[in-house]
């Protein structure tokens, strides 16, 4: 057991000038999150706990509801998001960050994983008797 004094990170007796959300200054001022630039956050050991708790969580409640975990990777071939119209659609603007691999290959660095779930499912459920089939992911996102 770590006594709190010796806890990284510190709770804050003032509130932070730049923090207008009450949500904001109570994570700040408990010492939960420290930004690192505008809009980007680090968790600390406090705020870290509590986020593994809130996905510990919402993992037992999907599963039980027959929900089955898995990752789906950030990167993806931009050939999904072409066929879906996203690729070239003004919709996500700059948020879709597009790149080329070593090979060439168009890649995105994907704020969402809609193609890939569809994607998936389409390679993985060959037949209705397979459904309903519920899946989901805990996983970091940014845009």
């Amino acid at each position: 057991m770590m006594r709190f004094s010796q806890l990284f990170g510190r709770t804050l007796r003032e509130d932070p000038a730049d923090a207008e959300m009450i949500s904001h200054r109570l994570l700040l001022r408990a010492g939960l999150i420290r930004p690192l630039a505008s809009g980007i956050y680090s968790y600390l050991p406090l705020g870290w706990r509590a986020l593994q708790k809130i996905e510990s969580i919402v993992r037992e409640e999907m599963d039980a509801i027959g929900g089955q975990e898995m990752l789906m990777p950030v990167v993806h071939p931009a050939e999904i998001w072409r066929a879906t119209g996203r690729y070239d659609s003004p919709a996500p603007g700059p948020a879709l960050v597009r790149f080329q691999d070593r090979t060439g290959h168009d890649m995105v660095l994907a704020m969402t994983h809609e193609e890939t779930a569809a994607y998936l499912a389409r390679e993985v459920i060959h037949s209705y008797r397979q459904l309903p089939a519920l899946i989901y992911q805990v996983q970091t996102k940014f845009r």
